[in-house]
């Protein structure tokens, strides 16, 4: 088997194939253009045995990694910071240049079995895009309509009620009669963020839509679970991805961070707030969480036996947490399975 390790830039891609042994074989500089990729596989193609090995498969690396990967190539993610680590111990030391940086991810890449494998791009991707997307789309809404209240509170005595909308400012904004031009400037600029505020709902509602359809084409069973409503599904399938790169559900919980900390000492055992893995996925965990121990159901069950043990409310709702994504996990496995048997 040979490997070829690839390190990209913007510009230009070096590529460097090894043999089993470790041996450089030949390597290959490439410009970046449309002709990029079939000037990579026809350089490769003289190895029928291989595999490539991208250094940020999913940064700079992403654009030939998923063309590898679309065309049925095996290729794996090279994280930067073990490609750098494999530098360091090759002959060398850290001298660095491109063919040596790709030299460098291609040795990663055999010394490391279980490196992230590059999957095409699906409706997973296209999830993830949308969910981004709409948390973007309302973390602007959201700054729209403090500013709107600031200006509505200079026209208006009392300013507006918290729970303001489009319409409700428009309605306001009626009755506003300036007195004075930095007033009438106010009120203008009011109408203006109205109008942008109407733009921004539009643009969430299409959002919704896109996110229901691509959601409605993956046939996911993970709405199922209470809490896990169409937008959280969206979260959860964009960021999870390919959930066979999970062998058990403990390496998914460490993933989603759910997975508690120890932080005993003497006598005493305890668990505290897990800080690292995928704060998106663990956003989302914790707000079903939050659902299932507040309505009735084995979640709230669960929550209160917790609590009957002498948990506090957050250690309580942690474990109930943990609980979940062994739920999740054994969602998102049937699901992929249901779907690889109907390819088959």
């Amino acid at each position: 088997m040979i490997t070829i390790g690839i390190d990209p830039h913007k510009s230009s891609l070096t590529a460097v194939a090894l043999d089993e042994a470790g041996k450089t074989l030949d390597s290959r500089r490439v410009t970046i253009n449309t002709a990029a990729f079939k000037t990579l596989t026809g350089w490769a193609a003289r190895w029928p045995q291989r595999r490539f090995a991208v250094e940020g498969a999913a940064g700079l690396g992403r654009g030939i990694a998923q063309l590898l990967a679309a065309a049925g190539e095996d290729v794996v993610d090279v994280p930067a910071t073990l490609a750098a680590r494999a530098r360091l111990l090759d002959t060398g030391g850290s001298r660095k240049t491109d063919v040596a940086d790709a030299a460098s991810v291609a040795h990663a890449a055999m010394r490391r079995p279980r490196l992230r494998p590059v999957i095409a791009e699906n409706d997973h991707t296209r999830l993830r895009l949308l969910s981004e997307r709409r948390d973007d789309l309302a973390r602007e809404r959201v700054r729209l309509l403090n500013r709107l209240h600031v200006v509505l509170r200079d026209l208006i005595p009392g300013g507006a009620a918290l729970d303001l909308t489009a319409d409700k400012a428009a309605t306001l904004l009626r009755s506003v009669r300036p007195i004075t031009a930095t007033d009438s400037c106010r009120r203008d600029l009011a109408r203006e963020m109205i109008a942008d505020l109407r733009h921004l709902d539009q643009r969430l509602t299409a959002n919704q839509a896109q996110i229901r359809q691509v959601l409605a084409e993956t046939h996911s069973t993970i709405t199922d679970m209470r809490g896990v409503g169409h937008l959280i599904a969206a979260k959860i399938l964009g960021h999870v991805g390919d959930v066979s790169r999970f062998p058990t559900a403990d390496h998914f919980a460490s993933y989603t961070g759910t997975s508690p900390l120890e932080a005993s000492s003497g006598e005493r055992r305890r668990h505290r707030l897990n800080p690292t893995g995928n704060r998106q996925l663990n956003t989302a965990l914790h707000t079903i969480a939050l659902v299932q121990a507040r309505d009735p159901g084995p979640g709230r069950v669960y929550y209160q036996r917790k609590i009957a043990e002498g948990k506090t409310p957050a250690e309580a709702r942690r474990a109930l947490k943990r609980r979940l994504t062994n739920v999740l996990y054994r969602h998102l496995i049937k699901d992929q399975l249901r779907l690889t048997l109907g390819r088959g």
